[in-house]
């Protein structure tokens, strides 16, 4: 794998979420003996030379080691992560995951991030469905996401009639990811129960 190809983007894991569903912080859960985030963070490592997590707990992750960023205007969900993270990188471009989706893929990721160039955004399309937060954006994405945070509009699907978008459709996936495992995201204890007993394990997990 071409690891230049990563040299100017940063890699992001959003861990904003209440965890209501959950019950306690999911990120800390723990996965083949490591926390959730750990996994997550090991895989990411191996890709992208500079890591960010943003958090409004950042003193629950500082044992990882790793630049952690509060959100800039708080209370905006997942758009708040994504325009704090735009703001604070010194790269051009970041590979946003969530803290809840373990199974990492880095197939797809360097398929993702190699789509990046003349365009301000690649995300992955299932059907109708997409999924921004395992996907690409450019700094270019941060003043259209200020215009909608101006308008109180906070749905991150928002941003993308007003920017470049490379949609990476499910046949495509597939080619990476067959059983299309790194949208798996983990909500509940019994999410994390059925992952551990494999149905839902990518060959790319970070945790292996």
């Amino acid at each position: 794998m071409d690891s230049e190809s990563f040299e100017n983007v940063t890699g992001v894991v959003l861990a904003g979420g209440r965890s209501s569903r959950f019950g306690e912080n999911k990120a800390l859960a723990k996965l083949d003996g490591k926390t959730l985030i750990e996994c997550i963070v090991s895989g990411l490592a191996s890709l992208f030379p500079r890591l960010l997590i943003v958090t409004n707990q950042p003193e629950e992750f500082r044992f990882l080691g790793i630049e952690t960023a509060e959100d800039a205007v708080k209370g905006l969900g997942p758009i708040g992560g994504i325009f704090t993270a735009l703001k604070i990188a010194t790269d051009p471009y970041i590979f946003v995951t969530a803290c809840d989706m373990p199974a990492l893929n880095f197939r797809l990721i360097h398929r993702l991030v190699s789509l990046r160039e003349s365009h301000d955004v690649v995300v992955p399309r299932i059907g109708k469905w997409l999924e921004p937060l395992h996907a690409v954006y450019g700094r270019r994405c941060l003043e259209p996401i200020e215009a909608l945070v101006r308008t109180k509009q906070y749905q991150i699907l928002r941003l993308f009639p007003s920017v470049r978008v490379r949609f990476v459709e499910k046949e495509e996936l597939e080619q990476m990811d067959p059983d299309l495992g790194s949208f798996y995201n983990i909500n509940t204890r019994e999410d994390l129960r059925l992952f551990l007993m494999g149905k839902k394990r990518d060959a790319g997990k970070p945790c292996s």
